[in-house]
């Protein structure tokens, strides 16, 4: 199964191959060492030089700017183990790249990571290593950071924050993932509405979004032509509540009520990964044969 993504509060990315004799920071990096892009390639270029020829791919494949995001939707198989999981967390921070673990509730799956790294073949080998530790994928997501035409004016410290989010934000546990796109009906077609409009629209629905300030992060990472839906988007909240309140002001906005279509709904808990596989490993029986 395979799920899918939305319209920008905040939005995110695009991806471009490149070829060099060495691993490069990304060529985004805009503002000195000071800008969440610049201390991002810092640490992708420590990254790269550390790591083993086995855990690289010959020619990295980035984005021309922001960053590449997978989302895991995972069960324990038959004869996972714990340790190998974290191990496979480790081994992909090492690399440079950002994971979150989250503990899933509710039926579609039991764990998620979502992963953010320049180089999307990163993403490939910590979903390599998730595999080969007995955890199996149930569903997935694939999105790159980017900034909406709808924010191309934001000052640039909010750019690239945007392309270069540090995640998970401190103090917010509750965790929400789903996709959206938009409507493109008979009646209701977002692709045919004139940008004015569209641009009305969507002041709106960040109006609405800036009153949970402080309660909910969101991000919004860009899918079009890369899965099955338009966006992707993560909410990061202080209490459960919180995430159900902001998505529920939002459905009221034009730009959601009239032109917007979802996906399924995954929520959960942040956790690290080392209590997360403790926590999912069943008790031992008490009951006596």
């Amino acid at each position: 199964m395979r799920v899918g993504a939305g319209v920008p509060l905040c939005s995110f990315g695009a991806g471009a191959r490149r070829r060099s004799p060495a691993p490069r920071p990304p060529p985004s990096v805009v503002g000195g060492s000071g800008t969440p892009g610049a201390r991002y390639a810092d640490g992708y270029a420590r990254s790269v030089a550390g790591s083993s020829d086995s855990e690289r791919a010959p020619e990295p494949l980035a984005p021309s700017v922001g960053l590449g995001v997978l989302h895991l939707f995972c069960r324990p198989g038959e004869g996972w183990r714990g340790d190998a999981v974290v191990d496979a967390v480790q081994r992909a921070t090492g690399r440079g790249t950002q994971v979150v673990s989250v503990a899933i509730l509710g039926h579609k799956a039991d764990l998620a990571f979502m992963a953010l790294d320049e180089d999307l073949w990163n993403l490939r080998l910590l979903q390599r290593d998730l595999g080969a530790a007995g955890l199996v994928a149930v569903a997935s997501y694939v999105s790159l950071t980017e900034i909406s035409e709808y924010a191309a004016g934001v000052p640039e410290e909010m750019k690239q924050q945007r392309l270069y989010p540090q995640l998970p934000p401190p103090g917010k546990p509750a965790w929400c993932f789903y996709p959206m796109s938009k409507r493109r009906g008979e009646q209701q077609n977002w692709f045919t509405l004139p940008y004015e409009d569209r641009l009305e629209l969507m002041y709106e629905h960040g109006g609405s979004g800036r009153k949970f300030a402080g309660r909910v992060l969101q991000v919004v990472t860009g899918s079009t032509g890369i899965d099955d839906f338009e966006w992707g988007v993560t909410l990061f909240g202080v209490r459960p509540d919180d995430l159900k309140d902001v998505v529920y002001t939002l459905r009221f906005d034009r730009a959601s009520a009239v032109y917007a279509e979802f996906g399924p709904f995954y929520s959960g808990i942040v956790t690290p990964v080392e209590d997360l596989v403790v926590l999912l490993a069943a008790p031992p029986s008490s009951v006596s044969p």
